[in-house]
């Protein structure tokens, strides 16, 4: 695939060590990276996307899967854009077994919040009959991103959000541990809270959510 073979040239030529040290620290060393600024990887990637747009049109599952499953964080983060601008409004019924396998791979807040608001989100309202079954299965999952997933991929819906949906998914985890699921129960009531504010005070006033939930739930509303 040429357009693969450019961008791996092109984004190791940028290679920067000293940044790679820093990002690699700041992920907690779940991953490599190049070192790569956001800005220069866009521009080098955005340049080459135009040259290559039909291959990329044309392939664009394979070619985003194989950019994914590189080493390198960056390659990663340009698997996900192609993939997020590419399949808008040509999902297939069958993607949510793709969307899953993308959420479990690699898997780590920055890619996980990205696919589960504008993968999953967009999927499922694009197929609003799926949505149950699809949230009950990544709901009752044992992996922890397709939880967190479950809880946040209506971040984009705002007024179209299903609110019993959202709070049924914080009922449900309320009791976790873990600080990704009760960070993202806290952040999904907060975004929803922007068009509802006395709805979501009401039900976080009265359900035993963890304080951490709670304190993100509330922080713009009790402003």
């Amino acid at each position: 695939m040429n357009f693969i073979q450019e961008l791996e040239t092109e984004l190791v030529r940028h290679k920067n060590n000293e940044n790679a040290v820093k990002m690699e620290a700041y992920m907690k060393h779940h991953f490599s990276f190049l070192g790569i600024k956001t800005e220069t990887r866009r521009a080098v990637f955005q340049d080459l996307w135009k040259k290559h747009q039909s291959e990329i049109q044309y392939n664009f599952r394979e070619i985003s899967w194989e950019l994914f499953i590189k080493k390198e964080r960056e390659f990663q983060y340009c698997g996900m854009e192609i993939l997020i601008k590419e399949i808008k409004k040509k999902y297939l019924k069958e993607d949510d077994k793709l969307i899953e396998q993308w959420i479990v791979t690699n898997s780590w807040w920055d890619s996980v919040d990205v696919l589960a608001k504008y993968l999953l989100g967009d999927y499922l309202l694009q197929f609003p009959e799926e949505t149950l079954t699809v949230i009950e299965r990544f709901s009752n999952s044992e992996n922890m991103w397709l939880n967190r997933s479950a809880i946040l991929f209506q971040l984009s819906y705002k007024q179209k959000t299903n609110f019993e949906l959202l709070k049924s998914e914080c009922e449900k985890h309320k009791h976790s541990n873990e600080f990704f699921i009760q960070k993202a129960i806290g952040w999904a009531l907060r975004d929803y809270g922007r068009f509802n504010p006395n709805a979501v005070k009401s039900y976080v006033e009265n359900t035993n959510l963890k304080p951490l939930s709670k304190k993100e739930a509330l922080r713009n509303i009790l402003k």
